[in-house]
């Protein structure tokens, strides 16, 4: 991993209060954390190296753009608490509720580096007898989220608990490690929502989405 900025050593597990940030901040510092996933009593991780920041009412990229509804309404909840919704009929993806209640906005968890039970991972991702690269594992939300069994049983859950799913601290990373751009795969939204540089990764990262 990089050289940390700062090294966390008073938290085993990111506690709401860092969640309640301003999301741009939240999306940034989530960089360079381990997010962990215990399935079935095994342990699989992944240093987060990619994030998407989706804000307010007024952001047309974010499903909170359409108002409050049953799929939406966790993101009008408590910060730390997980979003996961389904796309295109097969893939499932991540986010993190940040601010305050009745804000919508959450930050969407892209690309991991695999720490620990890359076989596992392995074994979800694989297709026949292709033996994927430990880059291919976690480089995209929908890759993440097989890799790690995460599926809507762990919408709503809070991330703060260290129960099936949560993030500890590791480090934060110095700004000239970090470089931002727009978000991708929201042709839908309007034209200014398309460009703002509300994406994160770690540069030069192996494991960040061919997209970066």
């Amino acid at each position: 991993m990089y050289a940390a900025l700062q090294i966390f050593t008073s938290m085993s597990i990111l506690p709401q209060s860092f969640f309640s940030r301003p999301t741009l901040t939240v999306a940034r510092d989530l960089l360079g954390q381990r997010l962990v996933r215990d399935l079935d009593g095994q342990r699989l991780s992944g240093i987060i190296v990619e994030t998407e920041a989706y804000i307010g009412p007024d952001d047309t990229a974010s499903h909170a753009s359409r108002g409050r509804t049953a799929r939406t309404a966790v993101m009008f909840g408590p910060a730390g608490q997980s979003y996961v919704y389904f796309v295109y009929g097969m893939h499932y993806m991540l986010n993190v509720v940040t601010e305050m209640v009745d804000f919508p906005a959450a930050v969407l968890i892209r690309a991991l580096e695999p720490v620990e039970g890359m076989t596992a991972m392995e074994a979800r991702r694989r297709s026949g007898r292709r033996v994927l690269k430990p880059e291919q594992l976690t480089n995209g939300p929908a890759k993440l989220c097989q890799a790690l069994g995460i599926d809507r049983g762990l919408n709503n859950i809070s991330l703060t608990t260290g129960k099936e799913l949560w993030i500890e601290p590791v480090a934060l990373l110095p700004p000239e490690l970090i470089r931002t751009g727009p978000r991708v795969g929201i042709d839908y939204a309007n034209h200014a929502d398309r460009l703002v540089p509300w994406r994160f990764w770690l540069k030069h990262n192996r494991f960040v989405s061919r997209v970066a």
